[in-house]
């Protein structure tokens, strides 16, 4: 199977296109749904955010991998992604906090990989026909086309799948503040990134994260000063518990603030339809526009979904007037909403923003203005 020192792989997607490569990471066989990454770096945080899972993640930078693999930049425990498709992996990685190579993290780790795929021709693919179910195969698990293409299209389809129950924490934590206590939050783990508690944590935030399947009562135990939706996997609307669960933080007017999925999940408890975007935002270069000072931000992003809804559109809500708040103008997908009558809101793009730019981090800052109003 092997010519020279490379192991031939294919990365195969559901409509019979297959394109051809080396095997990267570990050798075997992968599924997941096939979409790109246009950030230019962050890889390792891209690769560990829970919010990939089940996902082959095909990244737009041609070199990957340059910096290796170090032990401080993970989002999470461990790495999400189904599969990874590159271009052209780094020989040897240069960087002073480099531990192994993206090679050998992926091996360890069991992550099934293909390089040397035209990830130029494959991108411009998925931009035209959609994100879709895709394989990685290499070594033993090659087959024919045939047979390789119908495995991809015996597995299951990311719309209708509920994957924040296999991300979440299986107990609750906390997170201590630096320095003095301000306030005391819950935050609902749907799939919840490092870089968040430690944004919270410089603002004097206790932070109480908590299983997706936590109840109403259990979260109402942290007698929380505000509640935290996090981003996360899969399709918003197979989350009508985290909904429900946060309708009555909305009912009792607890400050709220929800990224990405929180976005999606805020938005279905004010009333709004989501649906299956053709690609999907992923990256870290993503302008969003907010419609009442029409700022414009650069932000990281990574969702397949999106609320439905048009660029400043107010709408009557089960708990008073709410906006979409903020937009992409590449297509005017909906990027935040936000209610009038009730302390809440939300953005569908990453303001940690690991990897990624921080034009978005003062929204933390807005949330602790929201709970410090509430308290007086």
């Amino acid at each position: 199977m092997t010519v020279g020192t490379r192991t031939p792989a294919a990365l195969v997607l559901e409509d019979g296109r297959v394109f051809r490569g080396s095997a990267y990471g570990a050798q075997g066989r992968t599924l997941g749904e096939a979409v790109f990454c246009t950030g230019m770096t962050g890889y390792q945080e891209t690769l560990t955010d829970p919010s990939y899972h089940r996902q082959i993640v095909v990244q737009t930078a041609p070199q990957i991998g340059n910096t290796g693999w170090n032990d401080e930049d993970d989002e999470s425990a461990r790495i999400w992604v189904s599969g990874y498709v590159v271009r052209d992996p780094a020989r040897t990685p240069s960087n002073w906090r480099s531990r192994r190579t993206l090679d050998d993290e992926l091996a360890r780790q069991g992550v099934v990989g293909i390089s040397g795929v035209d990830t130029r021709t494959l991108t411009r693919h998925l931009r035209e026909q959609g994100a879709m179910r895709a394989g990685v195969f290499s070594g033993d698990a090659l087959d024919t086309d045939e047979a390789m293409v119908g495995q991809v299209l015996a597995s299951p389809p990311m719309k209708g799948a509920d994957l924040a129950g296999e991300v979440t924490t299986a107990k609750p934590y906390v997170v201590a503040p630096e320095g003095e206590r301000r306030f005391r939050v819950a935050a609902l783990d749907l799939g919840i990134k490092s870089n968040t508690p430690r944004q919270m944590s410089r603002r004097g935030i206790e932070l109480h994260v908590l299983p997706s399947t936590s109840s109403v009562e259990e979260l109402l135990a942290v007698e929380p000063d505000g509640v935290f939706l996090s981003n996360g996997p899969g399709d918003p609307a197979t989350q009508d518990h985290a909904v429900a669960l946060t309708e009555e933080a909305l009912r009792r007017e607890i400050p709220l603030f929800g990224i990405c999925f929180g976005n999606q999940v805020l938005g279905r408890a004010l009333g709004l339809g989501t649906y299956k975007m053709r690609y999907g935002h992923r990256g870290i270069n993503i302008p969003v526009i907010d419609v009442e000072t029409r700022r414009v931000a650069i932000t990281a992003q990574n969702h397949g979904f999106a609320l439905e809804g048009e660029p400043g559109q107010r709408f009557e809500s089960p708990f008073g007037a709410a906006r979409i708040s903020h937009y992409c103008p590449n297509d005017d997908t909906v990027e935040g909403v936000r209610c009038a009558d009730v302390p809440a809101f939300s953005v569908q793009y990453h303001p940690e923003a690991a990897a990624g730019p921080h034009d978005a981090a003062p929204l933390f800052d807005e949330f602790v203005t929201l709970m410090e109003k509430k308290s007086r």
